[in-house]
């Protein structure tokens, strides 16, 4: 059994897409991480392991911002990898060419399309944001590239201009359209009627590009694949401005636990991947973060590990070797007898009953003076409560 979770989720109607497109924009909103800058190596190697991982997309860049970033892009083409790569550009026929030189497959061209966004950012009206929008699909499948449109803004947009801006999008030729919940700020019931809305009149994919501000944006990726939406932006360990993007991890093992949508992709990798991106943004990935985290997989707690040693899956929902991980049994204030037991054993020592009793007293004492039990610690704990001295 690889993992045990609550018969109550499949008691619940839902309605999937036959086909789910993940696309992956570390290399891009991930690199907007305030601070981060990833260097070429690290861009060639996130980009492999994510293909190895079997990612749909790849959104490896911004073209436009600087030479070498047209070089980076330029470089993870050139790898030849499965994933299809894509790139963002402006609503502006400069980004596509930027783009075009890159020799990516296809473009996310954006703009904002809020009110706030239009009068506060661009300064311009509708009409024009609109105008400039289908100028920039023309111009682009026009060079025979896969082009989405994304609204920038799209949860703060009237409705009616939305609808105006993606249909015509469509009637452009655009592949896709994009919802941008570029602050968080929607809701998952929120993304329910938006999606549902949309559907009564576009037609063409969608995909939606949740930010984390208030900690909604995998929920409401899923909620909104539910209700019509067939692709997904996603980011490895949810990095990204602000509060980060939907977390690819968290993301793609909900779908593949919870709800029985496996993607097919190489789940083993995940560990692998979040590792390498921490290392290369220099952003720690915290203990507790979901799925990838170093506590995940790891029991103190005497009741819990003495559980989790007849049957893992009484604290845990999945084995951890789906995700690459491994389980720790850690040893504190909170440890018992079986746990210190299962430790002697690892070592390949053997005690007494009554040094058991004791051992696990100094463990405790130990751990609660403030030292941390490693390997060293617990042997000289055992060694001080050997009767043989």
């Amino acid at each position: 059994m690889k993992y045990h979770i609550s018969h109550y989720n499949k008691e619940a109607e839902l309605n999937f897409p036959d086909d789910i497109t993940i696309y992956d924009t570390t290399l891009r909103d991930g690199e907007q991480t305030p601070g981060v800058c990833f260097g070429l190596e690290d861009k060639l190697a996130i980009a492999r392991k994510l293909d190895q991982f079997k990612i749909h997309q790849i959104e490896a860049g911004f073209p436009i911002v600087s030479k070498k970033e047209r070089e980076s892009v330029k470089a993870i083409v050139n790898e030849d990898l499965d994933a299809q790569i894509i790139s963002l550009a402006r609503a502006k026929t400069a980004d596509i060419d930027a783009a075009l030189d890159c020799d990516v497959d296809g473009v996310i061209t954006f703009m904002g399309t809020s009110d706030i966004h239009l009068e506060h950012k661009m300064h311009i009206g509708r009409q024009e944001a609109l105008n400039m929008g289908m100028d920039a699909i023309e111009y682009a499948k026009d060079h025979g590239l896969f082009v989405a449109f994304s609204a920038e803004d799209a949860t703060r947009t009237d409705l009616d201009f939305l609808k105006r801006i993606y249909n015509k999008a469509e009637s452009y030729g655009a592949d896709r359209v994009h919802i941008a919940d570029t602050v968080g700020a929607i809701t998952p019931q929120g993304m329910k009627y938006l999606l549902t809305e949309l559907r009564k009149d576009v037609k063409i994919d969608i995909a939606l590009h949740c930010h984390n501000d208030f900690g909604l944006a995998v929920i409401n990726s899923i909620t909104g694949l539910l209700y019509g939406a067939n692709a997904i932006s996603t980011t490895v360990n949810g990095i990204g401005e602000r509060a980060g993007n939907a977390s690819l991890e968290e993301l793609i093992m909900a779908l593949k636990i919870l709800y029985g949508k496996d993607l097919g992709f190489k789940t083993k990798y995940i560990k692998e991947l979040s590792e390498l991106v921490s290392k290369a943004s220099n952003l720690e990935v915290p203990y507790n973060k979901p799925i990838v985290g170093k506590n995940v997989f790891r029991h103190e707690s005497g009741i819990h590990v003495d559980a989790v040693i007849e049957e893992p899956l009484t604290y845990e929902p999945y084995i951890p070797e789906l995700v690459g991980q491994k389980r720790q049994l850690v040893l504190g204030k909170h440890s018992g007898c079986r746990a210190v037991k299962a430790k002697l054993d690892s070592c390949g020592l053997e005690v007494s009953d009554d040094e058991l009793i004791e051992i696990v007293k100094k463990v405790k004492e130990s751990r609660e003076e403030g030292k941390y039990i490693n390997d060293d610690v617990f042997k000289e704990i055992v060694k001080s409560c050997s009767k043989e001295e």
